[in-house]
């Protein structure tokens, strides 16, 4: 444990002493003591053994004969003076250097405590004393929280004669006032982080220590392990620790660390815990050893093989040796008793320590060691079973190493001797002291921060230097509280620790964020401000690399990191175990398994052949099994190693048998399978005829407690729905019969179905439960529905009911108002539509903006035409409705991304489109080619009628003669002579334009003929371009318009054979065998005939059909 620890005794005898010490204060330098008596002030320098004195009755501020008394003294650095004040009213300052005295103040009636803020800028007097008591001297206490903002008075109140402690502020303004609380006593101390003040009360049948809160609360308590009257205490707070001491008897100490549990006391009493079988938090223990003295120091034997054995070296100095197991008797110790464990009707399974010897230390002439209950300092047991101790010199701020060993045993005598082997005076003061039991070495630190050596086995014992490889004296660079001889790459080192948190290797500053540490054979364990706790192997370490290894960041949880709590600390790591025993800030104790530390010992254990401790260990601590086989495949496991001893479990024959080996299949899975292990285990349990060699369902239920965590296990075998295994697993839990059995008693009752469904909703599995719970009849829907509603399990209900169902059109309508209201409209309005629920689909699909298919439900519904106008009136959206243009409908709709609306634009238009204009090409074709053909038969006629007449030569006659209408050569003469007399004037424009009027369709034009068949070319071509149709016609048939692509595909055939008929009846052979003719094919224009007649030159056409 962590207890107080004497690092240091200090001493100065004045040649005089000027009465009895009243008070005093700590200076500035170390070992500076300030002492007030009833005669004046002393300045004790403890090492520089000199004396310094101020009278305070000669210069009249205190009476000669003696009954002057100081209530406070505080040293002021700044002024470099002791402020003192005395019962009298005077405060005074006392220069002890130049020994002036100076009166700075005076209260009439006279003071009864004097404090000073921790700053120094504030002091507090206090006036008035009531009468005392036999454990009260009724003088009020004062006490300053750490950062000096609130202080604490603790006065007796006038009218009730008790105790009650005030809280006020640096204004003196009062904050709180205590409880009343019944024996509160004098004694006062505010712990400096400021949460708690500290006092002690007496009880009727205890001696209790006390916690107030700043309001005034009580806020705990725990009682000292004195007899009510034994002990008068006083307090004294510091940071880590609140320390109790008898006014009587000053060196009778108590400490509590943290403020919440009394550990060790140096009084007559040991508290000890066997951390190899148990860790208790203290003040309980594994048991007591009640001496007759007040117990100073403990030393562990330093062979790891006896590290249990304990010697107590009491204030009598006298060595009590207790031992384990060797020459125990069977008559009981009388001074050893049991603690937490065991009691009435209970058998401790722990072994008991025996007092073995009693040893009275002899230090020769020095008697005056002896007679100092504090004198000896730093109790080590060596492996030989001799002692080291250190005494104090008679010269100033040295020290005495003193070589203790057993002398010859003499028959019948109650207590032995130890005889000086040696002492080795010290040229310095000892404030540390470690020994190595391998190299049989000792480090002693001194208060220069020299380290020196001691080797105890050599033949002449000496003390020198401690001197580095490279030959060099060590010397830390700060002072170390604890010290510690370890190996690092095979060379023997220092390690230190400040109380600052500075860590040194020899000289060597390796991290400055280290609260504790410990060495364990090779390993040094660190605990680190960062709330971590690192562990390093030393053997093939250099002190850099362990350097580096302390200040980089590891990965949590690693083999050599691991986070801890915060404020924890190192106690010990158990020797022969992988046990971490830390202390935690609220004083409790925790043990953890470094993995480093278990890897290492499972190792030494695998390179004995030690399989099963190996084995034990790894099932314990969850390593990977792996190891056992990976560590050293060439070494064989035997089975008789781990089988033979008959207290093994059996669960060491997973290898051996199949069915566990499954088993472990089933858990280790990812995801885990524990459904089917559970069946397994059922269907073992039903198996009527085992053979011998199986295993049980016991065992195997057992063994799958061991590899998963009981409470989810028994969930899981609920889950199988087999009371029987329910129970199987119930009984190797901690739950309670009371609270299974008349759940699984009421499950019994119901309905299989229901059964079911109320045992997955337990579980949560709310999905099976669902499916369950749907199997129990309409009487359970609206439960049904509300597990539905409750669990958002819409989709998986929707799957439960057939379509037609009425269920399934509830739900789907739940299902549509939960997405409304999750404002998901469409994906409502779609459920609603799929349930036939048209109405509320309608109103979804308009709140969603989808104006389509909130038409198309209008249409399911039936809408009138006036409703139906209404409805689009009501939209926000444009409404494209099939009007007279679609082409621009659908370039309107494709604009604004309207894809649906478009599409089912084209695939309902575009085959009406093509319809029509199918049908008005065949109708023009058809009268075309009439008028065609009547133009014809009058131009024979008027042919006939002119073959005697003849004209001048035109070279219009070549073309008149075949194609024009019928008219007089004068007319035709004179109209083509004024045309030909006139085209020279005008433009080209001009000239095309009258071309074009010339070749019009007008009846009687004399080129009408001509225009007839361009417009019938024109036909031709157009049919011909819609070829294509064959796209649309699939498009239709994809969209199932059957009807509306054969009527096309038929339409479109007539059309196409009615004009491959045609064309030899209006491109006639004389006509195409022409030179003239091949411009007025089917591809031929206005343009094109124009254009060839005046170049002369034709081309010749491709006539389609």
């Amino acid at each position: 444990m962590r207890n107080l620890r004497l690092l240091r005794t200090g001493g100065c005898r004045p040649a005089a002493a000027p009465g009895s010490p009243q008070c005093f204060c700590l200076g500035v330098d170390p070992g500076t003591v300030f002492v007030g008596s009833q005669s004046g002030l002393l300045e004790l320098d403890c090492a520089a053994q000199s004396v310094r004195e101020v009278s305070l009755t000669a210069e009249g501020f205190m009476p000669e004969d003696g009954s002057g008394c100081i209530i406070g003294i505080e040293y002021l650095p700044e002024l470099e003076c002791v402020c003192v004040a005395t019962a009298a009213g005077d405060i005074l300052l006392c220069n002890l250097s130049t020994k002036q005295v100076e009166c700075v103040g005076s209260v009439d009636g006279g003071l009864s405590a004097m404090s000073w803020s921790p700053d120094q800028e504030l002091v507090l007097l206090a006036t008035g004393i009531l009468p005392a008591s036999s454990w009260d001297d009724g003088k009020p206490r004062v006490t300053w929280r750490g950062d000096g903002q609130f202080v604490a008075v603790s006065a007796v109140c006038p009218e009730t004669g008790a105790r009650k402690v005030r809280v006020w502020n640096r204004e003196l303004m009062l904050q709180s006032t205590s409880e009343p609380i019944s024996g509160l006593e004098q004694a006062l101390a505010w712990k400096p982080s400021g949460n708690l003040i500290a006092s002690t009360q007496e009880k009727p049948n205890r001696h209790d220590v006390v916690f107030l809160e700043k309001n005034g609360l009580l806020h705990g308590e725990f009682t000292l392990p004195f007899q009510k009257g034994q002990v008068k205490v006083n307090i004294s707070a510091c940071p880590r620790a609140l320390l109790l001491y008898s006014v009587e008897n000053p060196s009778n100490i108590s400490t509590i660390l943290q403020l919440d549990f009394f550990l060790f006391s140096s009084a007559a009493k040991v508290l000890v815990t066997a951390f190899h079988h148990a860790v208790v938090p203290p003040p309980m223990c594994t048991y007591e050893l009640q001496l007759k003295q007040a117990v100073n120091q403990i030393a562990f034997h330093t062979d790891p093989k006896c590290s249990g054995n304990m010697a107590i070296l009491d204030a009598d100095n006298k060595i009590y040796v207790y031992r384990y197991g060797e020459s125990q008797s069977m008559v009981e110790d009388p001074t050893v008793r049991l603690g937490a464990i065991g009691g009435n009707g209970f058998k401790a399974n722990v072994e008991m320590p025996h007092l073995d010897k009693t040893y009275r230390v002899d230090l020769g002439s020095n008697t005056n060691e002896v007679m100092n209950p504090l004198g000896l300092r730093f109790l080590t047991w060596l492996p030989d079973d001799s002692f080291l101790v250190v005494g104090e010199d008679q010269q100033a701020a040295r020290s005495v190493l003193h070589h203790l060993t057993a002398a010859p045993h003499v028959t019948g005598a109650e207590e032995e001797h130890l005889n000086l082997r040696l002492s080795l005076p010290v040229n310095g003061e000892v404030i540390s002291l470690c020994c190595s039991p391998v190299t049989k070495t000792v480090a002693l630190q001194l208060a220069d921060r020299q380290i020196l050596k001691y080797l105890w086995e050599a033949s002449t014992p000496v003390l020198e230097p401690w001197r580095t490889s490279s030959g060099c004296a060590l010397q830390f660079p700060h002072l170390c509280t604890q010290t510690s001889i370890t190996r690092i790459g095979g060379e023997e080192m220092i390690l230190g620790l400040t109380d600052r948190c500075r860590f040194f290797v020899n000289d060597a500053e390796v991290a400055s964020n280290i609260t504790s540490f410990a060495t364990y054979n090779e390993f040094l364990l660190v605990t680190t401000n960062s709330h971590t706790c690192q562990c390093f192997c030393l053997k093939n370490m250099s002190v850099k690399a362990l350097q580096v290894g302390l200040s980089s960041v590891a990965v949590p949880n690693s083999e050599t990191l691991r986070k801890v709590e915060r404020g924890s600390r190192i106690i010990t790591v158990v020797p022969q175990d992988t046990k971490v025993v830390l202390q935690m800030p609220r004083g409790n104790l925790e043990t953890v398994h470094h993995r480093a530390l278990v890897l290492a010992q499972i190792r030494k254990w695998l390179d004995r052949l030690m399989f099963r401790e190996a084995f034990q260990c790894m099932r314990k601590l969850r390593i990977n099994l792996n190891l056992l086989y990976d560590h050293n495949p060439k070494a064989s496991i035997p089975s008789s190693v781990f089988f033979c001893c008959p207290t093994f479990s059996f669960t060491a024959l997973v290898f051996f048998r199949y069915c566990l080996s499954i088993l472990t299949a089933h858990v280790k899975k990812n995801p885990p399978e524990l459904e089917t292990a559970l069946q397994k285990v059922h269907d073992l349990r039903g198996n009527s005829s085992p053979s011998v060699a199986a295993v049980s369902a016991e065992e195997a239920l057992k063994y799958l407690l061991f590899l998963v965590d009981v409470n989810e296990l028994y969930d899981y075998s609920l889950g199988t729905y087999d009371f029987d295994l329910v129970i199987m697993v119930a009984e190797k839990s901690q739950k309670d019969p009371k609270e299974y059995l008349p759940f699984l008693n009421t499950l019994r009752k119901m309905e299989t179905n229901y059964q079911r469904y109320t045992i997955d909703k337990h579980l949560k599995r709310y999905t099976k439960a669902l499916g369950h719970l749907s199997k129990c009849g309409p009487e359970h829907f609206s439960e049904f529905l509300n597990l539905v509603k409750d669990q958002n399990l819409y989709c998986e209900a929707l799957k439960l009911y057939p379509s037609s169902t009425q269920e399934y059109k509830d739900i789907s309508s739940a299902y549509g108002e939960y997405l409304i209201q999750k404002q998901l409209y469409e994906q409502a309005a779609l459920i609603l539509a799929r349930a036939g629920i048209f109405e509320k689909a309608l109103d979804a699909f308009l709140s969603s903006g989808s104006w389509q298919q909130a038409l198309c439900m209008a249409s399911r519904l039936g809408y009138t035409k006036e409703k139906l106008s209404s409805l689009a009136r009501t939209m926000q959206y444009m409404v494209v409705l099939p009007l007279q243009d679609c082409e621009e409908a659908v370039i309107l709709l494709l604009e604004g991304a309207f894809w649906e609306e478009a599409l089912r634009l084209v695939r309902h238009f575009v085959s009406q489109d093509q319809l029509m204009f199918l049908d008005s090409q065949k109708t023009a074709f058809l009268r075309h080619k009439s008028r065609l053909q009547v133009v014809r038969e009058l131009k024979e006629k008027t042919c006939e009628s002119l073959q005697d007449y003849e004209a001048p030569y035109c070279p219009e006659f070549d073309i008149l003669s075949e194609t024009s209408s019928v008219v007089t050569p004068s007319d035709m003469s004179s109209r083509y002579s004024h045309s030909n007399s006139r085209i020279s004037a005008r433009s080209s424009k001009n000239r095309r334009k009258a071309e074009r009027k010339r070749y019009s369709l007008k009846e009687g034009n004399p080129f009408e003929d001509m225009a007839l068949l361009e417009v019938l070319g024109e036909n031709v071509r157009a049919v011909d371009s819609v070829k294509d149709v064959h796209v649309l016609l699939k498009q239709l048939v994809l969209f199932g318009f059957d009807e509306q692509a054969e009527g096309l595909q038929q339409v479109l055939e007539e059309v196409l054979q009615l004009m491959e008929t045609s064309i030899p009846e209006i491109w006639t052979p004389a006509l195409q065998q022409s030179s003239l003719n091949p411009v007025l094919g089917p591809d031929s224009t206005a343009n094109s005939i124009m254009t060839a007649y005046q170049q002369k030159r034709m081309v010749v056409p491709a006539v389609q059909g």
